[in-house]
């Protein structure tokens, strides 16, 4: 193929102008306004729209939709084009190119200031000398047009006093290091803020001088334990983080017999209890066994038993301390109490008493049990009784209590 008809069938070229780009915003913008300029010459009258659309516009400049879009936005904030949609159903648009505005940027543009010439002779490869003009400041503010380099955020300065003090409630330093002492021995306790009570004191102190009120504070200048007045009362305990001794106990059998040991089985009970949600939960079905219980001991009541049977963990027990811990074990062996770090061998075994069988009076008879017996509560509770007490001799066999044969 011939040069002459390659480039005829490559129709007319569009030129860019790199010092242009410096006043529309970029090459599009530079193709679009050279071509909207030469389609306005064409009018017969000069202040005459042109009405034009995207299938036009990308057969004159090459441009796709997305490039003839940035380029309208670019001219449109330098104020060098006036655009209008005559239909919105259509992309007709009607142009107008401000020549005014565009001579007056171009002017300022070209127009040198003392020391701004600056002419560069390149020193390699024979290139020609480059003059290059800065460009002036022009009264608006340029726009970035470069979607992955944004335009810098300005800095803030933000001025800083040497000597800072906390400003808040307080009337003096030594009240506030108070505070503070009594927040960082708080927060020990509680083991708050990953183990840090300096940043959690600070961050409450740095709270309350930004004119956030504490609960903390109020309990610090009434002179009350600091958490004292935000503890909560729950209905299932008997003072604030205090549990009804048979519901904790409940809860810790619970655990036991899913084969945790004691120590495990007391924290992981503890810290339901703790929980508002799920110890309401447990809470609610704790008083249901209760009723279920209560209405089975009264039937069992008015059908002759005496003792109703109740879980264990109804069974009121002593409060466990350090120092009946140690006192009993001090009274079986003072080598092994817990503040004794030696050990020492037993010198003589300990004396084990024999338990006395119970007497004839502490058995019920046959016909008591049998009379239990014969209701469905009544049933389970005299075989709970005869197998956990085989001294009394009895057995059941065929529905009937009998004593029971030694061979």
């Amino acid at each position: 193929m011939k040069i002459g008809i390659f480039l005829g069938n490559l129709g007319n070229p569009a030129i860019y102008y790199p010092t242009l780009g410096k006043i529309t915003g970029g090459v599009a913008a530079s193709i679009f306004l050279c071509q909207l300029l030469q389609w306005q010459t064409q009018q017969s009258n000069s202040g005459e729209w042109v009405k034009t659309n995207s299938s036009e516009i990308e057969k004159a400049t090459g441009l796709n939709r997305e490039e003839q879009e940035l380029a309208i936005r670019l001219l449109k904030v330098r104020s060098l084009l006036k655009a209008k949609s005559t239909n919105p159903n259509t992309d007709t648009l009607e142009l107008w190119a401000d020549i005014d505005a565009f001579e007056e940027k171009f002017n300022n543009l070209l127009t040198p200031t003392s020391g701004d010439s600056i002419t560069q002779t390149s020193r390699e490869n024979n290139y020609l000398p480059v003059q290059t003009f800065a460009e002036s400041s022009s009264p608006e503010r340029a726009v970035k047009t470069d979607k992955f380099f944004g335009q810098p955020r300005q800095q803030i300065a933000v001025a800083v006093n040497p000597n800072y003090r906390f400003s808040g409630p307080w009337n003096s330093q030594e009240e506030l290091h108070n505070f503070q002492r009594a927040l960082e021995e708080y927060a020990r306790q509680h083991n708050l803020w990953f183990g840090n009570p300096s940043g959690w004191a600070f961050k409450i102190i740095d709270s309350m001088t930004k004119g956030l009120t504490s609960t903390f504070w109020d309990e610090f200048i009434a002179g009350i334990p600091l958490g004292e007045s935000q503890k909560v009362k729950r209905e299932w305990e008997i003072e604030p983080e205090v549990p009804y001794p048979a519901f904790e106990e409940e809860r810790i059998q619970y655990y036991v017999h899913k084969g945790e040991p004691l120590e495990a089985a007391v924290s992981k009970a503890r810290a339901d209890l703790r929980n508002p949600v799920l110890g309401k939960d447990l809470w609610e079905g704790f008083l249901r066994k209760c009723d279920r219980l209560a209405d089975d001991a009264l039937k069992a009541k008015n059908q002759g038993v005496e003792t109703a049977y109740l879980p264990s963990s109804f069974n009121e027990r002593p409060q466990i301390t350090k120092e009946s811990v140690m006192n009993k074990l001090g009274a079986i062996a003072p080598q092994f109490a817990l503040n004794q770090s030696t050990f020492e061998p037993i010198s003589e075994p300990p004396k084990i008493e024999q338990q006395q069988p119970p007497t004839t009076d502490e058995i019920p008879s046959i016909s008591f049990l049998q009379k239990a017996y014969q209701t469905s509560l009544g049933r389970s509770i005299v075989e709970k009784q005869i197998a956990a007490n085989p001294e009394w001799g009895y057995e059941i066999f065929d529905g009937e209590i009998v004593e029971s044969i030694p061979f």
